[in-house]
């Protein structure tokens, strides 16, 4: 290497530690920790109840916050987004104090709050939402038009928080136990939320009031308006817990497409109730509902605008072919009700929970009715996505995402860890044995790693910090000579040693590599490494 060749690679090696360094702000502390203004309430029940203009692409209305006190404080946290802007609030009757620091806004309350109490407090707003720029990475609401110049709008805010278009309590930490959403919209349109429609109500000044109630815990970002010229159509399911209702929402031109393409929704519910469990939200249904962006997993009412085809807009995103046997919207987004809406991460650091589960669900669709081989081809395909950018876990209490390797980095990590458990129906069980004991909770990533830990009984904490903590990938150097193979692993943090199935003369055998160089002996010709197992290899 020259001087001028080292030079670059300085200058790069330079540029890329800068690009990991990150500076947060108090703003993101705000956001992303459980402040004192948060911690001593428990949310209990939301009703948002507002009014969506779309001609003005603005929103007013109010939201109902009810909670318990869990230890006396007189200052709460409630979040909001510029440029909608709090009209005031109220508690019994009371106005009172906000003082606003950016999206964070904190309220002085009067009256004592006496631990255990169950309280209200009503927090008025209006304005116009963030308009999404390039839905739902970068989230709002779109204000869109179909075909027919009907008003098209939705909201997605994943990561942005909900406080983009409704105040609340905008940490996942603390999901509210049931919502009914309120939503007033021009005659002519439909609006879909989440859960069931309780009532619809026309008014005389041309509009009508939409009210759907959550009756199951729901996280923040999960709650959701979409407002279009909808028509439903939908069947029942015979699920494990009973008789699912299945509902499907789409424009009204698209109705004979839809028809057709969410026949993959009862199939993806057979499958996933195979691999995970019962369907969460039994009684708040199952939706799919049109929107005029590519699709979010809102709880029970999963949003979708994957064009009718199927794969990713019509694309395979492993390469495999396999990619092309589902619409990826309906089978992913789906997922997300077991791994997202049902098991939540508490910080968004541990976001790979949400993600990497439910990009691994795509395989396993595959295995239910394809078998293991299509499955494998189409996981292994998409490392080809894979940056290893920066660890897959992201920076506690600011709001911080990990690397968007989270999906399918995650997804091969678990699909290594299949293999090595070796038990398939024990690792079903693992499955649907996480959806069972964080059934409607918000989990830490080290509460999963313990349970599958214990499952297992593997002690895989240097796997999991292997994968989710650092950008190595193992590398699994080898020499076989004279039936004698000698292997090691490089690229490792310390203590990693994941035992790795080869294939000797294609007859599979099973080798425990370390840091250090090993021998053992083999009876054959030619060794080969199970591409199963994600690691790179080198042949010396």
């Amino acid at each position: 290497m020259n001087r001028l060749q080292l030079t670059l690679l300085i200058s790069f090696a330079t540029v890329f530690v800068f690009a990991q360094e990150q500076k947060f702000t108090r703003q993101d502390s705000l956001r992303g920790s459980i402040t004192p203004e948060r911690e001593w309430w428990d949310l209990t029940y939301y009703h948002l109840d507002i009014t969506v203009d779309p001609d003005n692409k603005s929103i007013k209305g109010k939201n109902t916050i009810h909670y318990k006190v869990l230890k006396g404080h007189n200052s709460m946290q409630v979040d909001l987004q510029p440029p909608l802007k709090i009209e005031k609030a109220l508690q019994n009757n009371k106005e009172l104090e906000v003082k606003s620091e950016g999206n964070a806004h904190f309220i002085t309350l009067k009256d004592p709050q006496k631990e255990n109490s169950i309280n209200t407090i009503q927090v008025y707003y209006s304005g116009k939402p963030r308009e999404a720029v390039r839905a739902p990475w970068d989230g709002g609401i779109s204000w869109k038009k179909d075909n027919n110049n009907k008003h098209f709008v939705a909201s997605s805010c994943q990561g942005l928080g909900a406080s983009v278009w409704w105040p609340n309590k905008d940490h996942m930490y603390d999901e509210v136990d049931s919502l009914l959403i309120s939503v007033t919209v021009p005659k002519d349109l439909t609006n879909v939320s989440n859960g069931r429609l309780r009532k619809v109500e026309e008014h005389d000044n041309s509009t009508k009031t939409f009210h759907w109630f959550v009756n199951n815990p729901i996280n923040n970002y999960g709650v959701n308006i979409n407002i279009g010229d909808y028509v439903h159509f939908g069947e029942q399911y015979e699920g494990e817990k009973g008789v699912l209702d299945m509902d499907y929402y789409v424009l009204r031109d698209n109705l004979e497409k839809a028809k057709k393409q969410f026949k993959d929704a009862p199939k993806m519910m057979k499958a996933f109730e195979h691999w995970f469990g019962p369907y969460p939200f039994y009684e708040d249904s199952f939706k799919l509902v049109e929107v005029p962006y590519l699709g979010m997993e809102h709880q029970s009412s999963v949003t979708y605008g994957n064009k009718y085809t199927n794969g990713y807009l019509g694309n395979d995103l492993s390469g495999s072919g396999w990619g092309m046997k589902f619409d990826f919207i309906i089978i992913h987004e789906a997922g997300h009700e077991w791994f997202a809406n049902n098991i939540t991460y508490k910080d968004a650091a541990d976001m790979w929970i949400h993600e990497g589960f439910t990009a691994y669900s795509e395989n396993l669709f595959l295995d239910y009715y394809y078998g293991k081989k299509a499955a494998g081809e189409y996981v292994i395909g998409t490392r080809r996505h894979i940056q290893n950018d920066k660890p897959v876990i992201g920076s506690y209490h600011v709001n911080n995402e990990g690397s968007s390797d989270m999906y399918y980095k995650g997804a091969n990590m678990l699909h290594t860890l299949r293999q090595l458990i070796e038990d398939d129906e024990k690792w079903r069980s693992i499955l649907r044995g996480l959806n069972k004991e964080f059934y409607h909770q918000t989990v830490s990533t080290k509460q999963i790693e313990d349970y599958i830990s214990e499952a297992t009984k593997i002690d895989l904490t240097q796997f999991f910090n292997q994968y989710l903590r650092t950008t190595k990938i193992p590398m699994l150097e080898y020499d076989f000579k004279d039936g004698k193979l000698k292997y090691r692993y490089t690229n490792i943090i310390e203590k990693f040693d994941a035992p790795i199935r080869i294939f000797v003369d294609d007859k599979p055998q099973w080798i425990q590599p370390n840091a250090e160089w090993q021998t053992k002996e083999f009876i054959g010709d030619k060794i080969s490494v199970d591409s199963n197992f994600y690691v790179n290899v080198k042949s010396l």
